[in-house]
């Protein structure tokens, strides 16, 4: 039977809540460094100022507002009061007030009004390029990710994410992954043993008793945490078993050797699948019914999604 233990890990979506302030904090100081102190250059400017504001905008009160330009499913609202205090602690006063009309996750159409920014125009102007980058970047992979799990129609197999992010980004994008519909893979190296090819290779226990040993090593070792085998043929997935892996990785396997594998499985252990995953495979392999699909496109591959900061 498939071991329940490792349940809650193997279906969960990270949320707000989970993700240290701090972290977020530090991005967003980056980001502003680089924009306004030239950050990462090893020549600073003479200036670390935005110089443009501050020479032709009058220290006044503003309204804009947050616009979609496009059909999208959210993500990064709640960086948005972070990053307004962020700047607004920078500045030599002014304040702003943030009024949002959506929240992360929400589905909306083209020319739909995010929420609204009130105070200083200094403030808004500086913080805007920075509050659209996070914006455009999270919504991207929030909107792809919705068309991913789209493309399951109503099979029960879950959209997996994987550890292809952007150095830096990996829990906001995690995060924005989730506000799409899909579920989190696991976070990094330290909360799920995955003996990989590459792994089994260097342990020379790529079939067999050798194979089997190697994940029984690896789950008498880390017994508190999943242990997920990767196999890319069907020779390997009876070793793999008898071992009593928690989880069995599919890899680039056909479409046509997929029920095969999937029938052996049965309920010994959780099913993955990887590789060759696309919008146009996904209805096919949803139809196969594994117990999860793993793509790292909605990430890697997604577009920045156009929001515009518009005056009211």
């Amino acid at each position: 039977m498939k071991s329940q233990k490792f349940i809650s890990h193997l279906f969960r979506r990270i949320e707000w809540n989970d993700i240290d302030e701090k972290y977020v904090l530090q991005l967003i100081q980056t980001a502003r460094a680089e924009d306004i102190e030239g950050a990462g250059l090893k020549i600073l400017p003479k200036t670390p100022a935005d110089i443009t504001t501050r020479t032709l905008t009058p220290d006044v009160k503003s309204s804009v507002r947050l616009s979609a330009r496009k059909n999208m499913t959210v993500c990064g609202m709640k960086l948005v009061p972070i990053i307004l205090d962020v700047y607004k602690s920078a500045s030599d006063g002014g304040e702003c007030v943030f009024e949002p009309f959506s929240k992360d996750g929400d589905k909306v159409e083209a020319g739909a009004n995010l929420g609204q920014i009130h105070g200083s125009a200094h403030i808004i102007l500086q913080a805007e390029r920075i509050m659209l980058n996070f914006l455009q970047r999270l919504s991207g992979v929030a909107t792809a990710t919705s068309e991913y799990v789209a493309a399951l129609g109503d099979s029960p197999t879950k959209l997996l994410d994987t550890r292809k992010t952007t150095p830096g980004l990996r829990v906001l994008e995690k995060y924005a992954f989730a506000c799409g519909g899909g579920y989190n893979h696991r976070m990094g190296l330290f909360d799920r043993v995955m003996l990989k090819d590459n792994h089994l290779a260097a342990a020379c226990a790529v079939d067999g008793e050798m194979l089997a040993n190697a994940v029984r090593m690896a789950k008498s070792k880390n017994p508190d945490v999943a242990v997920e085998v990767e196999v890319d043929k069907i020779s390997q997935i009876q070793p793999v078993l008898e071992a009593e892996a928690d989880v069995v990785m599919l890899d680039n396997f056909s479409l046509e050797d997929l029920p095969k594998a999937l029938g052996i499985i049965g309920d010994k252990a959780w099913t993955e699948v990887s590789g060759g995953v696309t919008l146009e495979t996904l209805p096919k392999i949803g139809k196969a019914a594994p117990d999860f699909v793993s793509s790292a496109a909605p990430v890697h591959s997604s577009k920045w999604i156009d929001i515009g900061l518009d005056a009211i």
